[in-house]
C-alpha cells in the first residue's frame, strides 16, 4: 500500500512533546542540530517549557519543524521506508521539504523562525484574530465571511476537515463572522488562542519579507514528491517551490483537498510525523479510503512499522 508522511504545524506543540521517544539518540541529535543552527537550546524548551514559551510563534515554528524532522529520521532509522509522497499543514510543509531533501535542515530552522517573526509583526497585536467554525461547509463559511466583512479582511484560512474550518482576519470582522456563522447553523464558533491571523490577506507583508529571505536560501529538486498547501500541487523546480511558500503565508491551507488528492494518487495510508494526532484524525474525517496514523512516540512508530511489514 502506497503511503504518505505528513507533518503538523502550530497547535500540536506541548511541554514534553518528544518524551514518548525516550532517550532516542536520533531525536536528540536532530534537536542538537537545530539548537546549533538557532543558537538556542530547543530540547530544553521542548522538555521543560513552560507552555506559554512554546506557544510563542517564534518558538513554536522552529520547535515543530524540528519535532517533525526528528520523527521522520527516527522512522528511517527504525527501518521505515521512504514515502511515496510528503505534505505538511502550514508550517509542516517546511518539515516535508526537509524530509524530501529540498531544504537543508540547518537552513530551514532559522528560516522558519524568520517566517514566524515576519508573520507576528505583520499585524499589530490584538488587531487580528482566528476562529474555528464547526458544522458548516466551505460555501457556508465563505458566505458568512462575505456578509460579515463590511470592508474588512476575513476569510477561510484553514480548510481542515469537513465541518471544521478556521477563519482569519481583522478581529472585529472575525467576531462578526462568528455571529453570522452561528445564525447559519454552525454548531460551534470559537476564537482561537493565536498571536496573529495566519493564512489571510493580512499576512501579505510577511509574505513579501519571506520572498526576500527565501531568495537567499538554497532549495534543491525534491527527492520525494511534496504536495503543497497553496495549490494542492507537486512542484519540482526550486523557483516554483519558493513561490508556493511565499503565497502560502497569506493563502488558505487547503488540507481537505490535499488528503483527497493523496487518495486520488493511490495513497492508502497517511501517517502523521511528529507530536500529536491532529492530522491523523483529520485524515479519517476527510476520506474513508485512506487510513490515518501517527508517529507521536516510539510505541506508535513500532506499531505502524509492524502493521506495514505485515501487509
Amino acid at each position: 500500500m502506497a503511503f504518505a508522511l505528513v507533518f503538523p504545524g502550530q497547535g500540536s506543540q506541548s511541554v514534553g512533546m518528544m518524551d514518548g521517544y525516550g532517550n532516542s539518540p536520533i531525536i536528540r541529535d536532530v534537536f542538537a542540530e537545530a539548537s546549533e543552527a538557532l543558537g538556542e537550546d530547543l530540547w530544553q524548551m521542548a522538555s521543560e517549557g513552560p507552555a506559554e514559551r512554546l506557544a510563542l510563534t517564534v518558538n513554536t515554528q522552529p520547535l515543530m519543524l524540528t519535532a517533525g524532522v526528528a520523527a521522520y529520521r527516527a522512522w528511517l532509522a527504525a527501518g521505515g521506508s521512504k514515502p511515496a509522497l510528503v505534505a505538511g499543514h502550514s508550517l509542516g510543509e517546511y518539515s516535508a521539504l526537509v524530509a524530501a531533501g529540498a531544504l537543508v535542515f540547518a537552513d530551514a530552522v532559522p528560516l522558519v523562525r524568520f517566517r514566524a517573526q515576519a508573520m507576528q509583526e505583520a499585524v499589530p497585536e490584538g488587531e487580528g484574530a482566528m476562529a474555528a467554525l464547526m458544522g458548516l461547509d466551505i460555501d457556508e463559511v465563505r458566505a458568512a465571511c462575505a456578509e460579515a466583512a463590511q470592508g474588512d479582511v476575513v476569510g477561510a484560512a484553514n480548510l481542515n476537515a469537513p465541518g471544521q474550518i478556521v477563519i482569519a482576519g481583522v478581529k472585529a470582522a472575525v467576531e462578526r463572522a462568528m455571529k453570522v456563522a452561528s445564525e447559519k447553523g454552525a454548531k460551534r464558533a470559537v476564537l482561537l488562542p493565536v498571536s496573529a491571523p495566519f493564512h489571510c490577506a493580512l499576512m501579505k507583508p510577511a509574505a513579501e519579507r519571506l520572498h526576500e529571505r527565501l531568495a537567499t536560501v538554497k532549495i534543491a529538486r525534491p527527492e520525494i514528491d511534496v504536495l503543497n498547501n497553496v495549490d494542492v500541487a507537486i512542484q519540482y523546480a526550486p523557483e516554483k517551490i519558493r513561490d508556493a511558500l511565499v503565497r502560502q503565508a497569506s493563502s488558505p491551507v487547503r488540507w481537505i483537498e490535499s488528503v483527497t488528492e493523496m487518495a486520488a494518487r493511490g495513497i492508502g495510508r497517511v501517517i502523521e510525523c511528529g507530536p500529536g494526532k491532529v492530522l491523523a484524525a483529520m485524515t479519517r474525517r476527510i476520506s474513508k479510503d485512506v487510513e490515518g496514523g501517527s508517529l507521536h512516540d516510539a510505541a506508535s512508530l513500532e506499531q505502524i512499522l509492524a502493521e506495514m511489514k505485515a501487509e
